[in-house]
C-alpha cells in the first residue's frame, strides 16, 4: 500500500480490514478454533485492535508468523489442536467479503474430497507469453479458474504437504499447489467476484464501495 499502516489494520468502513474478515468467521458458528497468524511485532496490537471484544464460541489464538506466507501457514497449521481427519480452512486476512455460504461450501467439499479451493471462472481473454514478452498462445478460457481463498483441506493432508515443501525447499503460490505437487486432487468451489483481496490503494477504494453498497442493501445496517 505504501503507507505506514499495514494492510490488515487499514480501516474499511471505520473498522480494520482484518477485524471485518474475522467477524465473518466468528459469526458463522462453523469453527471450533480460529488462528490468526500475524507478524511477531504485531501480536499485541492485533489482540488490542482485532481480537479484544470479539464474541465467539470458537477458541481464538494469535500466533507469530514466519518470514513469508508459506511459512506462516505452516506455523498456523502446527498450532492447530485438530486431528488429522479434521478439516481446516486457510484464508487471507485481507479478503473481508467472504460469505458464510462460501465457508460452509468449502467445509463440505474438504470433508468430502480432502482438498478444495474457492475460485471464479476466468472472464477475460488469457494470453501466455514467452520470456521476451511476446504472446505464445491464447489459453482456453473455459478451462481456467482464478484462485481465491478460503482453501480447505483435511488437516493431516495439508500439514504433510507443507512439511514436504519445507523439507524440499519448494515455494508455492498457494496452499493447494502444495497438495497438487504430491499428486493430490483439489476440487473447485465456486466463489464470488466480490471476494476481493485488498492489495493496492485501488483495491481499498473498491472495497469501500462494496462495503457502502452492502450497508445500503435491504436488511443491512
Amino acid at each position: 500500500m505504501g503507507g505506514s499502516i499495514r494492510k490488515p489494520y487499514l480501516p474499511l468502513g471505520g473498522v480494520p480490514i482484518l477485524k471485518r474478515t474475522l467477524s465473518v468467521f466468528t459469526q458463522s458458528g462453523l469453527f471450533d478454533e480460529i488462528i490468526l497468524v500475524v507478524a511477531a511485532t504485531e501480536m499485541v496490537s492485533c489482540r488490542e485492535q482485532i481480537a479484544d471484544g470479539v464474541s465467539t464460541s470458537s477458541t481464538l489464538q494469535i500466533i507469530a508468523g514466519g518470514r513469508d506466507r508459506q511459512e506462516s501457514v505452516f506455523l498456523g497449521l502446527a498450532a492447530s489442536r485438530g486431528q488429522a481427519d479434521d478439516v481446516v480452512l486457510i484464508h487471507d486476512g485481507v479478503r473481508p467479503f467472504v460469505s458464510t455460504e462460501v465457508l460452509s461450501k468449502c467445509l463440505v467439499a474438504a470433508m468430502a474430497y480432502g482438498a478444495c479451493l474457492t475460485a471464479v471462472a476466468a472472464c477475460d481473454t488469457l494470453k501466455q507469453t514467452g520470456d521476451d514478452g511476446r504472446i505464445v498462445q491464447t489459453l482456453p478460457r473455459d478451462a481456467v479458474w482464478m484462485a481465491q481463498t478460503p482453501q480447505g483441506f483435511r488437516l493431516g493432508l495439508i500439514r504433510d504437504a507443507h512439511r514436504r515443501a519445507r523439507d524440499e525447499g519448494f515455494m508455492g503460490t498457494d496452499d493447494s499447489q502444495l497438495v497438487e505437487r504430491l499428486g493430490g486432487g483439489v476440487t473447485i468451489v465456486t466463489g464470488s467476484r466480490m471476494n476481493i483481496k485488498i492489495t493496492t490503494p485501488e483495491d481499498l477504494q473498491l472495497a469501500e464501495a462494496i462495503w457502502h453498497y452492502a450497508c445500503k442493501a435491504p436488511g443491512k445496517n
